[in-house]
């Protein structure tokens, strides 16, 4: 069960290959994320330096964290091996991809991040997807 997913991952990108990655977080970010406050809509992850960050993720401040609150759009550490994020930077670079986030969830009281190698969707590939979905609900309909 997702805690927080991306909704628009699917409809603007392209979706090539999927990871897991963990993430380092305080524990007001934790809390804040157990109960489904923040947003991974227009957050997106670089590789800078063989270390793989999340930008512009939103976690909502704990209410009862008063001073141990951090900044909620600050910049995340992704835990991934040093293999996978070497692929992930060279296929970025190379291919032209995007990494994107795709969902926040619990893994063995852990939280995991799903992240992907994605392509960007022009306009006439979205519609192209809704001429398609339109195509197969009309074909369920008879």
């Amino acid at each position: 069960m997702a805690l927080i997913s991306n909704k628009n991952a699917f409809r603007n990108y392209e979706v090539i290959e999927t990871y897991e990655a963990g993430l380092v977080l305080t524990g007001t970010e934790v809390k804040s994320i157990s109960h489904s406050q923040g947003s991974i809509n227009e957050s997106y992850i670089t590789i800078k330096k063989n270390e793989a960050f999340i930008f512009n993720m939103y976690v909502a401040p704990f209410e009862q964290g008063n001073q141990f609150n951090v900044d909620p759009n600050r910049l995340r550490k992704l835990l991934l091996h040093k293999r996978e994020i070497i692929k992930l930077e060279f296929k970025s670079q190379k291919d032209g991809l995007t990494i994107i986030p795709i969902k926040i969830y619990w893994k063995n009281n852990k939280i995991k991040l799903e992240i992907a190698l994605a392509k960007g969707k022009k306009l006439f590939d979205k519609r192209e997807d809704i001429k398609k979905r339109d195509l197969k609900r009309e074909s369920l309909k008879y």
